[in-house]
């Protein structure tokens, strides 16, 4: 069985096509954990977007190579509509609220971000292969699915680019209408809630409710190489682990 937020139970093989040469390479720098732009209020900001919903926007700030969550407020009826690899600039506002200990890279935008562009997958390689996460301890820092928001203390990350040791694989979930992924991460076989519009896309497009290896990619347009994964706001006091965007390598 699978609740909501939990992970599965059931018995499930991945594709053996998936288990391919991808590995995390020993010569890429990692940042710092606590690797910031600067959240400092009235701040300008280049920024690559990796993802985009509601709760915030993931991106790469271009001065520091930092990973910051710009929270903004999105009018009624405008719907988050960033993409990846889009190019924007954003004003922090002046009070930017960067005391969330769960997420020590968030950050309030004063107003819209400011799209002024698209960075194509290739000349964004560099930035995101410096951004590829090793193992070190659990996930985000959280041994589980979730963590009670007054756990934390602003000493992780919330967020971390991956990239998986086996799959990644799609599942939809019919009953609960979401959508999984499962992939391998450090010897652990992870499942995580897809927050994310295109694997859904990609389960609709090929009508079936599972997707992994060269079909995943056909669906998706491209081989996915990269998953972003997060901690969400709170959600009755808890902080989940969600996967919300799947990137190529470029």
């Amino acid at each position: 069985m699978l609740s909501r937020f939990g992970r599965a139970t059931e018995a499930g093989e991945l594709d053996p096509a998936e288990h391919d040469e991808r590995r995390r390479p020993s010569s890429v720098v990692r940042p710092a954990p606590l690797a910031r732009a600067d959240l400092s209020g009235g701040a300008e900001l280049s920024l690559l977007v990796l993802a985009c919903n509601e709760e915030d926007t993931t991106a790469i700030d271009l001065a520091s190579g930092a990973l910051i969550r710009l929270r903004v407020e999105w009018p009624v009826g405008h719907d988050p509509d960033l993409a990846p690899f889009d190019l924007v600039e954003a004003r922090l506002a002046a009070d930017p609220e960067t005391d969330d200990l769960a997420q020590p890279e968030a950050a309030t935008s004063d107003g819209l971000p400011r799209h002024v562009g698209t960075m194509r997958p290739r000349r964004a390689r560099k930035l995101l292969r410096a951004l590829a996460a090793r193992p070190d301890g659990p996930l985000l820092g959280v041994p589980g699915a979730s963590a009670p928001y007054w756990e934390f203390r602003g000493q992780r990350p919330s967020a971390a680019l991956l990239v998986p040791d086996r799959g990644p694989q799609f599942i939809r979930r019919a009953r609960e209408d979401s959508t999984w992924v499962r992939f391998g991460w450090d010897r652990e076989d992870v499942w995580l809630p897809v927050e994310c519009v295109e694997p859904t896309r990609a389960l609709d497009a090929a009508r079936r409710d599972r997707l992994s290896g060269k079909a995943l990619g056909t669906a998706l347009g491209f081989r996915p190489y990269y998953l972003l994964v997060a901690l969400s706001q709170p959600r009755e006091g808890y902080c989940y682990k969600v996967c919300t965007a799947v990137l190529p390598r470029g």
